[in-house]
């Protein structure tokens, strides 16, 4: 076999693989679209469900899920940030900042279930928090904040070093190097795990299963210690829990799920891809 027949084959190899992998995401999204357009309308977004959520709308849900994602990234993002800074710039390399490293690696792969009992143990019933927002949005940030580390510190060490090396040498201080240098060159991979953490937290449903959500509750919260509706949540009690519920409320609610995700998804990669063209590298 000559090269250039090994080369076909191969392209051949990989094509059917990429198409085996988006194929089936396709079908999924075309399926959500026919049959959730069908549910689409003024009301089903903006009004408040009734007679147990087989009428009215879905905006306390939209409305919770909106609240629980911006709270999280308010208590993850400077947390996340700051750790990272710290292990990628400060921490020397011992075994303990390789435990640490080990432990928040292996942090990003437990399932969120187990963090939706941490979070029921720990802030619902040991801190008398109660399900409420607060105890959701500290649930949700903790098991967003290993892969905003993760993938931040990775950002951070892939900037060259001949950066911090240029500000020790006309005098500036390590914070002046990170401040002004490494963390706008970082910026874009910064934005890319903090939007992998939120998009996981949106999309989740075990975590605030636990803590936060509300089977039904045709009101908006009026403090942090209230329950809130969510769409994953949502989603999952009219698939499962509501007899006689229609298929196009179903799919509707996906779909609104579906497009809320995909917007911070494009918003985050127009933000991250106008800062990566303002690299110096």
């Amino acid at each position: 076999m000559n090269r250039n027949r090994a080369q076909q084959i191969g392209f051949a190899v990989l094509t059917l693989s990429a198409i085996a992998v988006v194929a089936p995401i396709l079908i999924v999204i075309g399926i959500i679209l026919v049959e959730g357009a069908r549910a689409i309308s003024w009301e089903f977004i903006f009004s408040m469900p009734y007679e147990g959520m087989k009428q009215g709308g879905i905006f306390p849900a939209i409305v919770g899920t909106l609240i629980l994602t911006v709270c999280t990234a308010v208590a993850a993002i400077p947390v996340g940030v700051a750790g990272t800074i710290y292990l990628a710039e400060y921490a020397k390399d011992t075994w303990i900042t390789r435990a640490i490293r080990l432990a928040i690696v292996n942090l990003a792969g437990i399932p969120s279930i187990v963090y939706g009992l941490f979070g029921l143990g720990m802030f619902v019933l040991f801190l008398h928090m109660g399900t409420s927002i607060v105890a959701g949005v500290l649930t949700l940030a903790i098991m967003t904040l290993p892969v905003i580390i993760s993938t931040s510190e990775e950002a951070l060490r892939a900037v060259p070093m001949e950066f911090r090396t240029v500000i020790a040498s006309l005098g500036g201080t390590r914070w002046q190097a990170i401040r002004h240098i490494v963390l706008p060159e970082a910026l874009p991979g910064i934005i890319t795990g903090i939007i992998l953490g939120l998009l996981r937290a949106a999309g989740e449903t075990a975590p605030i299963l636990f803590t936060v959500a509300a089977f039904y509750l045709p009101r908006l919260p009026q403090s942090p210690f209230d329950q809130v509706m969510a769409l994953p949540y949502h989603l999952y009690v009219i698939s499962t829990q509501v007899p006689g519920m229609p298929v196009s409320v179903q799919y509707g609610t996906a779909l609104v799920l579906l497009i809320l995700v995909l917007s911070m998804n494009v918003a985050a990669t127009v933000l991250r891809s106008y800062f990566r063209r303002r690299r110096q590298w």
